[in-house]
């Protein structure tokens, strides 16, 4: 297992936080370490540390679990560089919400966009991952991520509780 050179924190607010998830059915293989975070539509999404945007898209309004959504023209996105060749992705993002263009510093905390529902997706969250390449070709490989903050990452059915499945509309 890769663990991050960086210490992240965590994309979203505190105020915002209910729910961290990594289902293994949905992250596996290169994703095995991306985490979901179930968030009402519009919802903040802040830089997770310092860095370059690389890559931004926002001109889809289309999402959900038929198989001609998991497709990256309806996928919604951010990806950053970051020093140690770590690069952060921020997926599903709402319509026309990301803030943050193409060669533009960030810093750690900064509002970069707001959450959605875009590309294969079953209810709003936020797709957050960091990994070793910085192209939604060819990620290379999720890394095991260190956050500043430990906080609980669900990575089993059997670890929600009932309000977790409500929160994911199941």
């Amino acid at each position: 297992m890769t663990r991050t050179k960086n210490v992240y924190i965590m994309p979203i607010r505190k105020k915002d936080f209910k729910l961290a998830i990594s289902d293994p059915n949905a992250h596996n293989g290169i994703l095995q370490h991306a985490i979901d975070f179930p968030l009402p539509e519009g919802t903040e999404i802040i830089s997770a540390y310092d860095g370059i945007v690389i890559n931004t898209k926002s001109n889809s309004s289309k999402g959900g679990l038929e198989k001609k959504y998991n497709h990256l023209k309806y996928l919604n996105f951010i990806v950053i560089k970051h020093k140690n060749n770590e690069y952060s992705e921020y997926s599903h993002l709402k319509f026309k919400s990301v803030f943050v263009k193409k060669g533009q510093r960030v810093k750690v905390g900064e509002v970069i966009g707001y959450s959605g529902n875009t590309g294969y997706s079953s209810s709003p969250h936020l797709h957050f991952h960091v990994c070793t390449r910085g192209s939604l070709e060819d990620i290379g490989e999720t890394l095991d991520i260190q956050f500043s903050k430990p906080f609980k990452i669900k990575r089993k059915e059997s670890d929600l509780t009932e309000n977790d499945k409500k929160l994911l509309g199941r």
